[in-house]
């Protein structure tokens, strides 16, 4: 595929300029183009303005946000945008300001250049339409505030090309963003289901069912957000919501048209009031309702095939910041609770249907499923793609069975030559779901956790032994259970995104997927203990010159570097070689004679004193057994095959989870700094 260096983007208000500054936060170069140059001057303003904001809360250093400018090109000039490889709409909600703009620019930009809208109320093919490239057009949502928010929409209508789609979706991961592919339909998919939200908010406040602060409490309990409906319009503009609505409305009936009371509060040009009282014994009323509406747009949205259940979910809590997306709420609250709320809803809006996927759903009586594993097969090349991008990818039962399945269909296949897995979203994968073990202990099931661990194992050393060439492609982070599947593979190809790490001695555990024995092979014992023991990242560079890393290639050339690996085959994986000098004195920390006064915080021999002293304070913040128990086993591995190695890692693996420290270190993970008793 075809480098994208250049992206240009057109309006430079609240919208284009955010678009524009997370392009260039991600090493982009953008071209940002107004009609005026006060407008180009304010939307670059607003920008510095908002990197200024990241330099007092610590986001960014003052250099960072030096460079991140230096990659913005602010012009009137829209012959700028000429040679773009992606040039993204953001003017105002207008369809002939939109379509005139287009047939300006497909006469402006080269033949390579895609085209794209931001539209959030119109049909993408519209404007495809207006330009002679119909098949280099797309729809490209963004979701406030763009530098920020890291969800994105990506749009093909029915002319867009498989090429338009994947350098799109290519834009999208490079400039940060979590894309989610949406059926071009009114509202796409997100908006689909949160502007009813926001309607039928009015609604009730209209039918007098209960005051504002009363629905702002429901909504906040129902979706466990921290702003409310009212709020929210208060904030975005109760015109945004009457123009959304009435958008839905014209398109697909009364059951979304805007309420009269959103549109008088909007003439009176006015907030909401959220002065009141909260009326706590009519908030299970409420909620119900919300869910009838909410749920029941999201299952109707997945009936029409405008997104996947998994989609929709990934919509509401990635760009929305629900905890949970829709079908998870169906799950919790039960598919039969959710079918009577709906019911309801269809019996107060006649033109509103039931869906059928929840119908089904409710006739079956079990909960929704998910897919967190996708399996493609191109050019005889088997991707497996771990698509769990708002949990970045973390493994639970669930994945690792799907994972196991995907990948038994690829070995299978007699056209597959080579398995490629992948992460979805700017992780490969962050490790085990923590929630998963913090919930397995709390309810003294650690045998769940050794079957799931086991499991996890006998996967890995299917993935090495395969006949099949495996690669991972790191493209991203890469922490723990995530690193140990990728060492797992025959070869990895990363790009300078990529890194690794093995963090569980602080969180009270250790690396339990074969990683320490693989580290171990291929770098030495020494130097897997000092990574394991400082849980310190491995950059991309560095894993490269550790001889972990196969191919080290930009993210361009990453389909040329695949088909150099197959073609080249598997490579020699576990060849110890000559340390370069600055890790012979990392590893020299943790020789065995080195080990135990590093642990003590006793001087090193042979080492410099400011560093020992660093990594001794580092190892100081650690769980005492799990730095125990790690040393150990990477000792009992030396010399032994891989099976052996991960039979000394489960035979440890019920005393680590039993002890205190393990459930305070993952039950405090990201929330506060763990204090570990040795116990």
């Amino acid at each position: 595929m075809s480098q994208i260096n250049t992206i240009a983007v057109i309006g430079a208000g609240n919208m284009g300029s955010g678009i524009a500054q997370k392009i260039a936060q991600e090493g982009l170069n953008v071209v940002i183009v107004d009609l005026k140059e006060e407008y180009v001057e304010r939307g670059i303003e607003n920008i510095k303005q908002t990197l200024q904001e990241g330099i007092e809360r610590k986001i960014f250093k003052r250099e960072q946000v030096h460079d991140i400018l230096s990659h913005i090109i602010g012009t009137t000039d829209f012959q700028a945008v000429a040679d773009a490889d992606l040039v993204i709409e953001a003017v105002f909600e207008d369809k002939k300001v939109k379509s005139d703009l287009f047939k300006n620019l497909d006469q402006i930009c080269s033949q390579k250049t895609i085209l794209a809208t931001n539209t959030s109320s119109f049909y993408v093919k519209e404007f495809a339409e207006q330009t002679s490239r119909p098949d280099r057009f797309v729809g490209m949502h963004y979701f406030y505030h763009p530098a920020k928010n890291r969800l994105l929409e990506v749009i093909p209508h029915d002319g867009t090309s498989r090429e338009t789609l994947e350098k799109s979706l290519l834009a999208a991961k490079l400039h940060g963003k979590t894309a989610i592919v949406v059926k071009d339909a009114p509202g796409f998919a997100v908006n689909r289901f949160f502007v009813p939200f926001l309607n039928e908010a009015a609604r009730m406040l209209e039918e007098g069912m209960a005051n504002i602060p009363t629905i702002e409490e429901a909504a906040k309990q129902a979706f466990k957000i921290g702003m409310g409906p009212f709020e929210l319009m208060n904030v975005t503009g109760i015109p945004i919501a009457v123009h959304s609505s009435t958008t839905l409305g014209n398109e697909l009936g009364p059951f979304y048209a805007t309420a009269d009371i959103l549109k008088e509060q909007m003439a009176k040009n006015e907030d909401w009031s959220m002065k009141g009282e909260v009326q706590s014994s009519k908030i299970p009323a409420v909620i119900d309702r919300f869910y009838g509406v909410c749920l029941g747009v999201a299952a109707t949205l997945v009936d029409e095939g405008v997104a996947s259940i998994e989609d929709t979910d990934r919509g509401a809590k990635i760009g929305l910041r629900w905890a949970m997306g829709p079908f998870e709420i169906m799950n919790n609250i039960g598919v039969d609770k959710t079918y009577a709320a709906v019911e309801a809803i269809t019996k107060k809006y006649p033109d509103f249907s039931m869906p059928r996927i929840l119908a089904k759903q409710h006739k079956i009586g079990k909960p929704f499923e998910f897919n967190f594993v996708d399996l493609e097969i191109k050019h005889n090349i088997a991707f497996i793609t771990l698509n769990r991008p708002e949990a970045m990818n973390a493994l639970n039962e669930t994945v690792v069975s799907q994972l196991d399945k995907r990948f038994t269909d690829a070995e299978k296949n007699p056209d597959v030559k080579a398995v490629v897995f992948q992460g979805a979203g700017k992780a490969f994968v962050a490790g085990a779901d923590i929630r998963y073990f913090v919930n397995k202990i709390k309810t003294d099931r650690i045998q769940d956790i050794y079957d799931f661990t086991r499991n996890g194992q006998e996967l890995l050393l299917k993935i090495e032994n395969s006949e099949k060439l495996t690669i991972a492609l790191l493209d991203g982070l890469s922490l723990g259970g995530g690193s140990e599947l990728a060492l797992a593979c025959q070869a990895i190809i990363a790009t300078p995104a990529a890194s690794m790490g093995f963090p569980e001695t602080g969180i009270g555990i250790f690396p339990g997927l074969g990683g320490m024995a693989r580290m171990a092979r291929i770098a030495g014992p020494e130097l897997a203990k000092y990574y394991v023991f400082t849980g310190k990242f491995i950059s991309a560079q560095d894993a490269r010159d550790l001889g972990l890393i196969t191919q080290l290639v930009s993210p361009s050339e990453i389909d040329a570097a695949i088909k150099t690996q197959i073609e080249e085959g598997k490579p020699e994986k576990y060849q110890l070689s000559q340390l370069p000098e600055k890790y012979q004195t990392l590893a020299a920390m943790c020789t065995k004679d080195n080990v135990e006064n590093l642990f003590c915080g006793m001087p090193l021999a042979g080492v410099n004193e400011e560093l020992a002293a660093k990594t001794a304070k580092i190892i100081s913040a650690k769980a005492p057994l799990a730095l125990k128990l790690a040393n150990e086993i990477i000792d009992q591995q030396t010399g032994k095959s891989m099976r052996e190695a991960v039979e000394i890692e489960m035979g440890h693996l019920f005393d680590i989870f039993s002890t205190a420290d393990a459930l305070e270190g993952l039950s405090t993970m990201g929330r506060k700094k763990p204090e570990f008793k040795g116990a």
